[in-house]
C-alpha cells in the first residue's frame, strides 16, 4: 500500500489538514490557520473525541 493508504476508515479520524487563511488578515507577520475538521470520514469534529472514548472503553473492559 503507498503510504497515505489506510486498511480502515479508523486511520483517517485524525490529522486534519490546516489551510492558511489569507483573506481576513493585512498582517504578514501573522498567520491565521484553519483546521479542515469536516474532512473526517464521519464529516464532523466529533470524530476523534469519538474514536477516542470508544478506543478507552476497549482498552477498560467497558466493550
Amino acid at each position: 500500500m503507498g503510504k497515505n493508504m489506510q486498511n480502515s476508515l479508523l486511520g483517517l479520524i485524525g490529522n486534519t489538514p490546516l489551510v492558511e487563511v489569507k483573506r481576513f488578515n493585512d498582517n504578514p507577520e501573522v498567520k491565521i490557520l484553519a483546521k479542515l475538521e469536516y474532512l473526517n470520514p464521519g464529516g464532523s469534529i466529533k470524530d476523534r473525541a469519538a474514536l477516542y472514548m470508544i478506543e478507552q472503553a476497549e482498552k477498560s473492559g467497558e466493550l
